[in-house]
């Protein structure tokens, strides 16, 4: 099996651990391993492209049709002369 160290910890967060793992009658090691396993067996949430996730909000809304200008040759660019 492996082992990790973390470094810095928070006095916090570790009195936190501790009060978790005590309430839990274990160890602060096992809350540890615990909150891993817990953490990491869930699945990563799906990825979306933000431009779908737009598009299903705002069209149960309903939507609006604009009229598209007719295509135009460019102008010509000024003479600054």
């Amino acid at each position: 099996m492996a082992s990790i160290t973390i470094r810095n910890l928070d006095d916090a967060l570790k009195r936190k651990l501790r009060l978790r793992a005590a309430h839990q009658n274990r160890s602060m090691e096992d809350e540890a391993r615990d909150i891993l396993r817990t953490a990491l067996a869930q699945e990563p949430a799906e990825t979306r492209n933000l431009a779908d996730a737009i598009r299903e909000l705002i069209e149960p809304l309903g939507g609006v049709e604009l009229e598209v200008p007719p295509r135009v040759p460019m102008r010509e660019p000024p003479d600054f002369e």
